[in-house]
């Protein structure tokens, strides 16, 4: 649980890093906005050094969930509605992210 907890929070603290500066760009919103862009993807790079696998495999299962953030991103902050295709996606997804993660060792 701690390990798809953490995995989550850091999903959500890059997308977070990445979304303010491009409404910066986007919106033409405000350059404080960098601010906490940048405070956010350092503690997205911190989050990373928590998990206790290699730093390879770490990247590997992320990418898995930052997929499925980054659709609940979609839906819940753009107001779009994922698809059958996104969804069958995530979940494609999120079982390479499974087996890579939680291997035997």
């Amino acid at each position: 649980m701690r390990t798809i907890a953490l995995y989550l929070v850091t999903a959500l603290a890059e997308i977070i890093g990445c979304y303010l500066p491009w409404l910066w760009l986007k919106h033409n919103g405000s350059a404080w906005w960098l601010v906490p862009a940048a405070a956010s993807l350092a503690a997205f790079a911190w989050l990373l050094t928590l998990h206790d696998s290699a730093s390879g495999r770490v990247y590997a299962a992320y990418g898995g969930v930052y997929i499925g953030v980054a659709i609940l991103w979609l839906w819940a902050v753009d107001g779009i509605r994922p698809s059958g295709w996104d969804v069958a996606g995530v979940a494609v997804a999120l079982a390479g992210m499974g087996i890579i993660a939680f291997q035997p060792r």
